[in-house]
């Protein structure tokens, strides 16, 4: 079991910058590919970003890419997504998600191969 609890959502100007954190409890974290998608007001939830048990392997959504960086500790239990350059598109509900995928040092950017998740941050970018 994973217990995920997302920071560091808020409201920003265009341009501007946030970081969101995702603190993990349980012991399989380490193990677990990490990603986090997005869902808009009145929007499906989409990919944002994902990164591989080990951090060696990651990987982003076209609409983010050069602009956020998803990073992790396992020495703390914590995923970050870096969220530079902001737009006003990149407003919604940000959420964590965790999968156990050990050995394989990969990702998945389907929301459907994540079992757990996130109550979710808020994420308003103003114009």
């Amino acid at each position: 079991q994973v217990q995920l609890v997302e920071s560091g959502g808020g409201l920003v100007q265009a341009g501007g910058s946030l970081r969101l954190s995702c603190a993990a409890s349980g012991r399989t974290f380490s193990r677990c590919a990490m990603a986090w998608f997005r869902q808009a007001p009145g929007e499906e939830r989409e990919f944002v970003a994902a990164i591989s048990w080990s951090g060696r392997s990651t990987g982003y959504a076209e609409s983010v890419k050069g602009r956020f960086t998803i990073s992790r500790d396992n020495a703390k239990n914590t995923v970050d997504l870096q969220m530079n350059s902001l737009k006003p598109e990149d407003t919604g509900v940000y959420y964590c998600a965790a999968q156990f995928m050990w050995p394989a040092d990969t990702w998945r950017n389907e929301q459907t191969k994540y079992a757990y998740w996130g109550q979710g941050t808020q994420v308003t970018v103003s114009s």
